[in-house]
């Protein structure tokens, strides 16, 4: 790993990222980095076609099946903190590397679960794996964020996001075929029940997609082990020592597009994984699309592919427009096409329920870069703080509730409420005011 650019009580005439960004240096490892968002992205929405696996093989309703993504999101409020902490110490890129590990570790997690036909294992398995990307988010966004010129921030966040978006897209197809396609569960009709034969082999069909994944993470952490990324030490190149020196007299509260931000990441996600996590259950329905869990996976590979297209759209559209503006934009449309999918029927609901993708696609990256703008040498913390705010999905739980007590389709209407206070903080919430100051000022 390169060393800091410069050193405390060293005169240097240019940061480490303007000199990186004065040389186009980030690009290469922008390149690198979209691997590493693709992989991520494509490991949670495997847990997407996991689950209504799952509920067959466990026997689980609607509460128990997002109480397993509830535990995925926990970990990122447990893990977040002690990330930006070990970010600290030992420095984006072995962070990087350290995280892939814990990865790798909790898909080998996935396998004894596997083999053990164990909901618990299967439970602290799930926490591992998201505690390592977790690590991952702390470190990879407000690098990608800091590393290029600050005016194209949110353009470039959402350009590397929209890889995310392709390990999205691809994840169902992968699922669907290796989990799904080869699972009694996956080809049975919706409501039938499982023989306790064809749950110990739907079961053990996860072992081989998980350790394909475990392979591929342990490569990708031995490559960026070696791969000599730009160096940023604390915000944009300021020396540790600086960095400290300035965030004592600094206070993260009295940025409200932080504050405020927060929340906003916090109550998305909650829409976003109630989408995706009940996707599959939702098109499957007779009223709606009457298919398949494994017919309905190639329909959630077109909800991903929507987020992949809207990332590289919106990072088109926030070179010509302020990003506050096409968040707005996004915003109303998402929550438009929730209602149309709480109260129509048949393909109509199926096609607006796709179609959230295309506005969801910008709001996690948009609101992550408009929430740490202007923190200066606090961006390390402000970013552990809207990570922890990923947490919010684990409250997904809350809309299987409402799945159980009120129907599937009516729980949607909590979807369309989390939009508009995403419309809230594009108006208004986002707005920056004076440069910091001192917490006593």
């Amino acid at each position: 790993m390169a060393g800091p650019i410069a050193t405390a009580g060293t005169a240097a005439p240019r940061t480490g990222a303007e000199a990186a960004r004065d040389r186009g240096g980030y690009r290469p490892a922008l390149s690198l980095l979209a691997s590493l968002f693709f992989m991520w992205g494509f490991i949670t929405v495997i847990n997407n076609t996991l689950l209504p696996h799952l509920r067959s093989v466990f026997d689980l309703d609607y509460t128990q099946t997002t109480l397993i993504e509830s535990v995925w999101f926990i970990a990122y409020f447990v893990a977040s903190i002690p990330a930006a902490k070990l970010i600290e110490r030992v420095g984006y890129q072995r962070a990087l590397v350290t995280g892939l590990g814990i990865m790798a570790l909790g898909t080998l997690g996935m396998i004894l679960a596997a083999h053990r036909v164990s909901y618990a294992i299967t439970l602290t398995a799930l926490f591992v794996i998201a505690s390592g990307i977790t690590l991952l988010q702390v470190a990879a966004n407000p690098y990608v964020a800091v590393v290029g010129p600050a005016e194209s921030a949110p353009a470039r966040l959402n350009l590397v996001q929209a890889f995310n978006s392709l390990g999205t897209t691809l994840a169902p197809l992968f699922g669907g075929y290796l989990i799904l396609g080869r699972s009694a569960s996956g080809n049975a009709a919706a409501g039938a029940t499982l023989t306790p034969a064809e749950r110990l082999a739907d079961a053990q069909s996860v072992q081989l997609p998980y350790l394909i994944v475990a392979v591929v993470l342990v490569v990708l952490a031995a490559v960026i082990a070696r791969f000599p990324l730009p160096a940023i030490s604390g915000s944009g190149g300021i020396t540790a020592r600086a960095a400290r020196a300035e965030r004592a007299g600094l206070s993260l509260w009295r940025h409200r597009n932080l504050v405020l931000g927060v929340p906003a990441i916090f109550i998305y996600l909650i829409a976003e994984i109630g989408v995706s996590n009940l996707f599959i259950n939702f098109v499957s329905q007779p009223e709606i699309g009457d298919l398949t869990h494994a017919q309905a996976s190639r329909y959630l590979f077109l909800l991903w592919g929507g987020m992949m297209v809207g990332r590289f759209v919106g990072s088109y559209l926030m070179q010509r427009r302020p990003a506050e503006t096409v968040l707005a934009g996004a915003a109303i449309g998402a929550c438009a096409v929730m209602l149309v999918a709480t109260f129509a029927t048949g393909h109509l609901a199926l096609w607006a329920l796709i179609s959230v993708g295309l506005f969801h696609a910008i709001m996690f990256p948009t609101i992550f870069t408009l929430g740490i703008r202007g923190l200066g040498p606090l961006t390390e913390e402000g970013a552990g703080l809207l990570i922890m705010a990923i947490a919010g999905g684990s409250l997904v739980v809350v809309q299987g509730w409402a799945a159980d007590r009120y129907g599937l389709q009516h729980s949607f209407l909590i979807t369309a409420a989390c939009e508009l206070y995403v419309l809230f903080y594009a108006l208004w919430g986002c707005r920056t005011g004076a440069a910091a100051r001192p917490a006593g000022a």
